[in-house]
């Protein structure tokens, strides 16, 4: 900072310190919860997708993907968008889901994995 201009690079220092820490105190709020994306994931997402996003048949893994993944390509299929051969199916699925299922999906699924029974 400049002798001249202290008073103004500390307020600048101040403010910077203030939104840093209030980012770090929301954004856990934004993410998704991965125990509500697992029992989301079994009412539906498991009958194509297999257990822990595995895949299955025609149907692909999804599981290990990034969060922004999974939320792009749900909150596309849910605004009606067709991107591959099971879109239309994918569409019906997604056009119920909000924001905060979206997010819990894609926070469950970004970690999931499948365990033998």
């Amino acid at each position: 900072c400049n002798v001249l201009h202290r008073e103004e690079c500390l307020i600048n220092i101040k403010i910077s310190a203030f939104l840093l820490i209030v980012t770090l105190l929301i954004s856990p709020a934004f993410s998704g919860d991965p125990i509500a994306g697992e029992e989301r994931y079994k009412k539906s997402c498991i009958n194509c997708h297999g257990m822990a996003g595995k895949g299955a048949a025609s149907y692909p893994k999804i599981s290990g993907k990034e969060v922004s993944y999974v939320t792009a390509m749900l909150e596309t299929y849910r605004d009606g968008i067709e991107v591959g051969p099971n879109s239309s199916l994918m569409i019906m699925m997604a056009m119920p889901l909000t924001d905060v299922e979206i997010a819990n999906l894609a926070a469950y699924l970004k970690d999931a994995v499948y365990k033998q029974p």
